[in-house]
């Protein structure tokens, strides 16, 4: 095999792999414009789903719910595992390694373990007088479920950052005449916020969607994919494909503004440098 022909094959299993990716959204997306509610015959362009969905009072306040519940999970789990990741890094290496490998279980764990294990905590804690006469299932069980199953990926993406500091950036610091506190916030935190930002928005996307913990968790209260899956036992609606397709747009466009602005601080910055360099050249 020639160049040629191995450039012609790598470009081709390229284009197979993407199109495999992202011709079911492509599918998608298209029949969210379908005149009909078929799933197999494009009869016609309309932007009716589009108008209905924006009305549809059930898909809205479930895809408000799911929001909010991941931005607020996200944070907390993001602010719980960045602590637990420094304490963590404290202690001695078998201690640490031992804290590690426990942390790992709940990532490898199936999420209906988890799921039904939490379920059971909270009925046994509902036995106990919590919640009320309104018992204790709803907003406190989803947001203790969703911080439960993130703290873990955050403490995977943090971790690995803080080993790779230099330990003597903090004594630095202290020496310097930084109180713990600002030693912590100027000095560490700083260059921990890029895995720190990653791991949110880890968390964030799982907390999305997340299906099989929030059903055994969430009493009457239906996030977007409880209510997705209610739709299937009758027909889902073509609604869904319309608001698939504006989150996929929406997180796409995030992507390419994120993307364009890393590019132009580059940019930038290299412009920066060869000026630097050329008055030093001057001089």
């Amino acid at each position: 095999m020639n160049k040629k022909q191995s450039i012609i094959l790598q470009r081709t299993y390229i284009i197979l792999i993407f199109c495999f990716m992202y011709l079911p959204i492509a599918v998608m997306i298209a029949f969210s414009f379908n005149e009909s509610k078929s799933r197999s015959n494009f009869t016609g362009f309309t932007l009716d789903w589009y108008k209905s969905l924006f009305h549809n009072e059930m898909i809205l306040s479930a895809l408000g719910l799911s929001l909010v519940l991941a931005l607020v999970s996200s944070v907390l789990a993001t602010v719980l595992g960045t602590l637990a990741t420094i304490g963590i890094n404290s202690m001695s290496r078998r201690t640490q390694l031992i804290v590690n490998n426990i942390s790992y279980v709940p990532v490898v764990n199936p999420e209906i373990i988890t799921g039904v294990s939490l379920m059971l905590l909270f009925v046994m804690a509902q036995n106990f007088g919590l919640g009320g006469d309104g018992g204790i299932f709803g907003w406190p069980t989803l947001l203790i479920a969703h911080i439960t199953f993130n703290v873990p990926y955050v403490i995977f993406n943090v971790g690995p950052k803080l080993r790779q500091l230099d330990p003597s950036l903090y004594n630095a610091a202290l020496d310097l005449g930084c109180t713990p506190r600002q030693a912590f916030f100027k000095v560490i935190l700083p260059q921990l916020s890029p895995a720190i930002l990653s791991a949110f928005l880890i968390c964030l996307t799982y907390s999305i969607d997340d299906f099989m913990i929030s059903y055994f968790n969430s009493g009457t209260m239906q996030t977007l994919p409880i209510a997705i899956y209610s739709m299937t036992r009758k027909k889902v609606s073509p609604e869904i494909n319309a608001l698939s397709a504006v989150m996929f747009c929406v997180i796409l466009a995030i992507i390419l503004i994120s993307n364009a602005a890393d590019s132009r601080a580059y940019r930038k910055n290299q412009t920066a440098i060869r000026k630097a360099m050329q008055e030093e050249g001057a001089r």
